[in-house]
């Protein structure tokens, strides 16, 4: 595969919307794909591997959200509904009547959001390292960064806004059900902010959605495995549309139609995770 002009070889580009004005860029030809990026981070914080490798078959729109990174803020107060409603108006800007969405972490949260909100605006998703709700058990770990960050007067502005967004968020669950779109929802089984048993449960609410877990991989685990990671998508994005096997075997699914993959990519972790060493991955600051 040919790569792709780098990150830092690739220009900003601006869109006013919404009251603000959002940098983001542009790598690859075809499809459209809008990359929703997670709590803390900016589009310079997306593997430049995993990009690659969804430009060599998609058009890709990397973005900041609003007051991070290349892009503006204003007195609005953030929420995640807003995100999505920016995210929606990006899609516009650019001249397009939908795209598909790929959202990792935080931005999992913003696309189910958008994709409930506004799902003409969506074509396919993939929802990466999930959670409907940040108040649940399985995310404490992830709850406690939250309210650290939200209080946390030296951390730059933008991030104690997203962490207040995030815990103002009343959730998704409810929603889930009603989207009718092709989704996918990757996450790895040694991601200790959003477990892959919360991935279970949304998938079992999102009916006839593909649910595929890395076996041994991390939180936002396109860092650590992003061929594997690219390809997984790339496969979904390009296949047609076919009616996932029924697995009743597992109350947990409820009625819904899920494919379940388990990608045996590494052995059974060997050393106790770090969540510093994560963290540092999601949030360049921690």
């Amino acid at each position: 595969m040919d790569s792709i002009v780098p990150f830092s070889e690739t220009p900003i580009q601006y869109a006013d919307i919404n009251g603000v004005k959002i940098g983001y860029r542009d790598f690859g030809a075809g499809e459209p794909i809008l990359m929703v990026e997670g709590f803390g981070a900016t589009m310079d914080n997306w593997n430049e591997t995993f990009i690659d490798v969804l430009a060599s078959k998609f058009h890709v729109y990397t973005y900041d959200h609003r007051g991070m990174g290349y892009s503006s803020d204003n007195n609005v107060s953030h929420t995640i509904p807003l995100y999505a409603d920016d995210a929606v108006s990006l899609i516009s800007a650019l001249g397009y009547g939908s795209m598909h969405v790929y959202g990792v972490s935080m931005g999992s949260v913003i696309s189910q959001q958008l994709v409930i909100d506004n799902p003409e605006k969506v074509r396919k998703m993939v929802l990466d390292s999930n959670t409907y709700s940040v108040r649940i058990p399985e995310t404490k770990n992830l709850l406690m960064i939250l309210e650290a960050s939200a209080v946390n007067s030296s951390a730059p502005d933008g991030i104690r806004k997203e962490a207040q967004a995030n815990l103002a968020w009343n959730g998704s669950y409810v929603g889930l059900s009603d989207i009718n779109k092709d989704v996918m929802l990757v996450v790895g089984t040694a991601d200790i902010l959003t477990p892959d048993s919360v991935s279970v449960q949304m998938a079992g609410q999102i009916n006839g959605s593909w649910l595929v877990r890395f076996k041994g991989l991390p939180h936002a685990g396109y860092n650590t495995a992003p061929v594997e990671y690219g390809e997984n998508a790339l496969n979904f994005l390009e296949m047609g549309v076919q009616q996932p096997e029924k697995i009743s075997d597992n109350s947990v699914l409820n009625s819904a139609s899920i494919r379940d993959h388990i990608i045996n990519f590494l052995p059974e972790l060997e050393t106790p995770i770090n969540l510093r060493s994560i963290l540092s991955n999601i949030i360049p600051q921690f």
